[in-house]
Order: structure tokens, then C-alpha cells, then sequence
């Protein structure tokens, strides 16, 4: 049996290897993917009469001499049987490419570029292939057969079609959640339009689709328009974790760094806590470690900062530096780390926080939040900084951002303990404590700006149709209402 193999980077490819070889009539053996790309094994068409049965070849060769030993007895031919009329037209007596073995054995069914067995010879193919199955999955002890011993189809087996069936089913899920939920906010619009104008101000004020739709969705009935933006802004102020009060940070004392992207006033809110510690316990008790190598002047920025308070200011470059620098400054209340701005989707960042855990002291990542980024940016920051774990943070340029929805739906939806909000450059005076209360109650009046880019009533089902997937965050899961 003249069997060839073709090996080529696509399926395309091979089969056009496997016509220019043995012509648009070949048969293909076998179908399969290999590291190097597709393999191939294929056979030329007048070659399929290796592939009759052995009985039945081993019949046709009997019968010429079984015709001989009756003559040479001289006994009467035996009677043959008669052939169906089907056999006798003209089409049937046309000479066909390959001889076939006159025996009543399977007879060879070739198709072009196809399967070249009978279907007697494809039942017996997979009569065999069940009881090869069967036999492997007893010696292995499983129920099914082995991944290696399903067929394959078109080079994917059925473990690759049902993960693609699964996706589909999937993507089509999708799809069908979206379309119903923009028609059933449509008919929520005309029914209860309190609840539309709840969801407009909730968007307007900058929060994400998906926790203005899952708030409105639990509005208390029969509210009143003007009691009803008091209970949104109180689940927003219940859900938001701040300091009860700023003895909880500056009392206890420790180790503190200030961890955040280039430009989100790391080094200003440094020097800010600064001031208020050396206020509370003196300058002696205060230490200010920078590792702010990369920017031109950062050093100097606090350096100053530190004179103007009293303290010094230590510089270190590596892990190594930093263990040594808090080694001698172990005897100290507070210690505030100034670190480099790194974005959130530099490799830097990992590198950060190695250098921070192996310090071999306890140290307080404070991570700083600009809000006027938007909630996108802001959410891909907070992942980035807190695998290493965050004891809070800070919302820095609070006067600059036009507004503050965003911030507040990133701290709620990871459970952020929010200390400080910065509202501007000045040094102790533009850092508070957070107010939860006046957050919720600023965040829907510092809207005047916004109205160029506020949805209509008309958009909300587009806006809101594509958050029936997104309701399905831990985060939001875990929002209380009462």
C-alpha cells in the first residue's frame, strides 16, 4: 500500500500538496494537527484495491483455482448466483479506474478527496474502534476512552468543539441579557420614572452604570422625589469605610508609604501627614525616607519639606538601603515613605512591592487616588497596588475634579478604607479626614460642569443593557442597603 504523508502550516496547504501529488481523486487516510501544523496521509485512487478485505482477496484467489480443480474432475460448474438488475445496466458494466475483485466480499465505494470505504467497511471501522476503546478505558480504570483515542474532526477533538460549542453559547447569553434588559428599562422608564431620574443623577455625578442600576434597583416603593436622593446618598455614605477618627493613624504610629502613579501628589500628601504628626508629637518623633530616584527634583521637593518641619530626610535606592535606613530608625513614632510614581501597568510596580515587603518591618501601604481620573483608570490602578494587601488610601486633587462619583464607586466597589481627601497644595492645611456623609452629599452637587455630557433619557437602555453581566461583581455583591 503506496501510503504518502504531507505536512503543511495549514490545512489549505496540505490538500493543495495531496492534489498536485496524486491528483483530484486521491483518498485521505488521516487528518490531523502536529506541532510543526497539519499532517496528512493520503493514497492514490488505483491504489485502493490494497485495501479490500483479506477474506475477500483471499476468496477472489480461490476461485480460479476452485474452477480449475472442476474441470480437472470434471464435475458441473457450481450454480452461480444471480446478479441484481441494478449490476446488469450500462451503467454498472462501465470498466471502472481500479479492477475489483469479483467476490462477494465489500466492494470499495471511491470518492474523490473523501472517505474510499463501503458501508460495510465503515461499520466494521468502527466496530473495531469501540472495542479498541473499550479495552483502553478498562485498562485504565475509566468510564469513557482516552482523550488520545476519540476521533478527530478536522484536527479538533471533541474536548476543542465543546469548550467552542460552550463559548457561543455563551457569547449568544450575553447578547440575549443585554437586548431584554434595554427593553425592559424601556418599559421601567414610562412605568416608574422616578427611578429613571435617579439613575440620570447617579450617572451625571460620575458612578458606574452598574452600581446606579443596582441601587435604583432596590429603591424603597412609594417614595417621594425629595426623600428619595437622601436614601441614595445614605447607602452610598454606609458603604464607604473611613477612619472614625484621626487618632487611629496617628497615635498608633509605624511605618507608612505612599504608593500610587506619577502625579497623584504622593510627595505633597507626604509632606501633609507630615506636618500634622510633627504638630502632635514633635519633630523628633518623625522620619522621612524617600526612594524617589527617577524623577528630577523629587528628592529635593522633600528635602525641603523636611527642613521647613524640622526632620531629616533619607534617600535609599534599593531594598538593601531601605532595610538598613529603617534598622536605624526603629526608635521613631512615625516613619513616612515618599516612593517613585510608577503607572499602574508598569512591571515597576511588582518591583515596588518586593522591595517594600522585604524591608523586614510591618509597612502601611497607603495608596493615593486621583479623582479626576476616571473610574476605569482608577479601578486598573487599585488591582495593580493592592496584591500586596493596602491599609487605605487617599483621594488626592479633590477641588480639581469635576466629579467625584467615580472615586467613591472604585472605594466601594473594593472596600477601600478611605483616611484623607486633599482638596488642594497646601501644606497641613488641604488634607482632611474623610467625611462619608458630606462625600455622598458633594458628589451629586458638583455636577454644573457635566451637563454636556450627561445621557438623555432616550440612551439609559443603551447605557444600562450592557451592566447585566457586570451585576455579578464581588464587590457589588457585598453592597448593603439597610
Amino acid at each position: 500500500m503506496n501510503v504518502k504523508k504531507f505536512i503543511a502550516n495549514s490545512s489549505r496547504e496540505a490538500w493543495r500538496q495531496v492534489r498536485e501529488a496524486l491528483g483530484p481523486d486521491a483518498v485521505i487516510l488521516s487528518n490531523r494537527n502536529i506541532p510543526d501544523g497539519v499532517e496528512i496521509l493520503a493514497m492514490a485512487n488505483e491504489d485502493m484495491t490494497t485495501l479490500v478485505a483479506p477474506g475477500a482477496a483471499r476468496e477472489a484467489v480461490a476461485r480460479p483455482q476452485a474452477a480449475s480443480l472442476q474441470q480437472q474432475t470434471s464435475l458441473p460448474p457450481a450454480p452461480q448466483p444471480k446478479r441484481p438488475a441494478l449490476l446488469s445496466s450500462p451503467v454498472a458494466q462501465q470498466p471502472s479506474r481500479a479492477p475489483r475483485a469479483e467476490s462477494s466480499g465489500p466492494l470499495l465505494d471511491q470518492q474523490p478527496l473523501g472517505r474510499a470505504v463501503s458501508k460495510e467497511a465503515e461499520q466494521a471501522d468502527a466496530r473495531v474502534w469501540r472495542s479498541r476503546s473499550s479495552r483502553a478505558a478498562q485498562e485504565s480504570g475509566q468510564d469513557q476512552p482516552p482523550r488520545s483515542s476519540l476521533p478527530e474532526f478536522d484536527g479538533k477533538d471533541y474536548d476543542e468543539i465543546l469548550s467552542e460549542v460552550m463559548s457561543e453559547i455563551r457569547s449568544m447569553r450575553g447578547v440575549l441579557e443585554t437586548q431584554l434588559a434595554e427593553i425592559s428599562w424601556g418599559g421601567t422608564q414610562k412605568r416608574e420614572p422616578l427611578k429613571a431620574q435617579v439613575m440620570k443623577e447617579m450617572l451625571a455625578a460620575g458612578f458606574s452604570a452598574s452600581l446606579s442600576r443596582l441601587i435604583t434597583e432596590n429603591l424603597p416603593s412609594n417614595s417621594k422625589s425629595q426623600d428619595i436622593m437622601f436614601w441614595v446618598k445614605s447607602v452610598l455614605a454606609r458603604n464607604l469605610s473611613t477612619l472614625a477618627n484621626e487618632s487611629e493613624l496617628l497615635e498608633n504610629g509605624g511605618v507608612f508609604a505612599m504608593v500610587g502613579p506619577t502625579g497623584v501628589g504622593k510627595t505633597t500628601t507626604t509632606a501633609k501627614l507630615a506636618a500634622r504628626c510633627v504638630m502632635r508629637h514633635g519633630s523628633g518623633k518623625l522620619a522621612l525616607i524617600t526612594t524617589d530616584g527617577y524623577r528630577i527634583g523629587g528628592y529635593e521637593q522633600l528635602r525641603i519639606y523636611g527642613k521647613i518641619l524640622g526632620v531629616m530626610v533619607h534617600s535609599v535606592k534599593d531594598e538593601t538601603d531601605l532595610r538598613i535606613a529603617l534598622e536605624e530608625l526603629k526608635g521613631k513614632h512615625t516613619v513616612l515613605i515618599d516612593t517613585a510614581g510608577v503607572g499602574q501597568r508598569d512591571q515597576m510596580v511588582a518591583e515596588q512591592d518586593a522591595m517594600l515587603a522585604g524591608a523586614g518591618v510591618d509597612i502601611k501601604r497607603l495608596l493615593c487616588l486621583n479623582a479626576t481620573a476616571t473610574g476605569g483608570t482608577l479601578n486598573e490602578v487599585v488591582h495593580a497596588y493592592s496584591s500586596s494587601g493596602l491599609a487605605g488610601c487617599i483621594v488626592t486633587k479633590l477641588d480639581e475634579a469635576a466629579t467625584i462619583g467615580n472615586v467613591l464607586d472604585v472605594v466601594i466597589r473594593h472596600k477601600l478604607n478611605l483616611h484623607y481627601v486633599a482638596n488642594g497644595q497646601r501644606v497641613p492645611e488641604d488634607l482632611h479626614v474623610a467625611n462619608k456623609l458630606y462625600l455622598a452629599d458633594r458628589a451629586f452637587k458638583q455636577k454644573r460642569e457635566t451637563a454636556p455630557f450627561e445621557f438623555q433619557e432616550g440612551e439609559l437602555p443603551g447605557v444600562i443593557g450592557p451592566t447585566a453581566l457586570s451585576m455579578n461583581d464581588k464587590g457589588l455583591r457585598e453592597v448593603t442597603f439597610g
